[in-house]
């Protein structure tokens, strides 16, 4: 839909569900003496797209704290329950993570405010602009209050991680907090109109018990996704480009499959890399492309057929690890690196499959 600020805008198409929805539901609040179901609906859509552009400045202001403060930001997206920013890293210290969380809640708060003071003094008895006026503005405080609940997904969830990283020094912990809490809040939802009808002898609200299904399972899922990253995450100091390494042994293009993988076995090797004459390597035998082959075709398949050129992103420092070994990694996606030491030398052959093994648990 645009890319306001250098950040593309995606709308889903369950946008269009809860457009209908809201404009079904709130044709009737919008009816003004002698006005017609079509002026009605029109409206109640008008009101639907605004709440959804006031949903768009919240996402925005996430996106646009995080990028000046560094982080790339994929997309913002706007969807049935709202809109989600697409960050690509995490925020380095627990200030900017509190900082990028608060950005989304103050603004809609903000623009409750404004709307409040604009139905009070300055549009008062102006018929349809304050009526969608008025709405908007409860919406957005809505918007605003719900989202600093103090569970993940929402934004007071990464405000409470953030506190709980500053305070313990481990941002594992804040998301465990958060992720535990957020599970908690969808179960809270669930429970207030089942206890409010016990407690008022009414029948339950079926579409208000909706919603909260609704709402619930969107906070429990994301609550759990962030506790499985975290788990993840956990890993990462383990991924050690020198002890996940292959050994590689060095052979020329044209050297039959056979012959590679009987030379590979006597040198209890794991990876093959195609040098060129002067002994410089070229390209990496693909480990899928080896195992595709028929044993009875391999001495007649030469290994520069099965091998995939090396690309300067594809050649890693056999120190790297960690953090810095995933995003180099991301930045490039392959099947296997070469590792090469600081002055050149082959080390040996990061296999992409062997680091998947390490976060799987295999």
């Amino acid at each position: 839909m645009g890319s306001p600020f250098g950040i593309p805008v995606y709308v889903s198409w369950t946008w269009l569900i809860i457009a209908g929805f809201i404009t079904i539901s709130f044709q009737d609040v919008f009816r003004l003496p002698g006005m017609g179901d079509f002026e009605a609906y029109g409206v109640a859509f008008a009101f639907a797209v605004l709440l959804y552009l006031s949903v768009l400045l919240h996402e925005l202001a996430h996106s646009v704290l995080a990028k000046w403060y560094g982080l790339p930001v994929r997309r913002i997206t706007l969807y049935l329950l709202g809109g989600v920013s697409e960050i690509e890293k995490e925020p380095p210290t627990p200030g900017k993570e509190f900082m990028i969380a608060a950005a989304g809640p103050i603004l809609s708060l903000g623009l409750a405010a404004v709307g409040l003071l604009a139905d009070a003094f300055v549009i008062d008895g102006a018929g349809i602009p304050e009526i969608l006026i008025r709405q908007l503005w409860w919406s957005n405080l809505i918007v605003g209050v719900f989202n600093l609940l103090p569970g993940l997904p929402l934004d007071g969830g990464r405000m409470l991680r953030a506190g709980v990283w500053k305070i313990t020094s481990n941002p594992g912990r804040g998301t465990a907090a958060a992720g535990w809490t957020g599970r908690g809040l969808a179960v809270v939802l669930i429970l207030v109109p089942v206890v409010l009808s016990l407690l008022s002898d009414r029948p339950i609200d079926t579409l208000q018990l909706v919603w909260s299904v609704v709402l619930a399972s969107f906070i429990w899922m994301g609550a759990s996704q962030a506790l499985n990253v975290a788990r993840i995450r956990a890993r990462i100091p383990q991924v050690n480009a020198r002890q996940l390494a292959r050994r590689a042994i060095p052979v020329t293009a044209s050297t039959p499959l056979s012959e590679a993988l009987r030379q590979a076995a006597e040198q209890h090797a794991g990876a093959v890399v195609v040098v060129d004459h002067e002994g410089r390597p070229v390209a990496i035998v693909n480990e899928a492309a080896v195992q595709a082959t028929p044993e009875h075709r391999r001495p007649w398949v030469e290994v520069g057929a099965l091998a995939k050129s090396l690309e300067p992103a594809m050649v890693l420092a056999a120190d790297l690890s960690g953090e810095p070994l995933i995003d180099a990694m991301r930045e490039s996606p392959a099947a296997e690196y070469l590792l090469v030491e600081r002055g050149g030398e082959i080390y040996g052959v990061l296999a992409t499959a062997d680091v998947n093994k390490v976060f799987s648990g295999v």
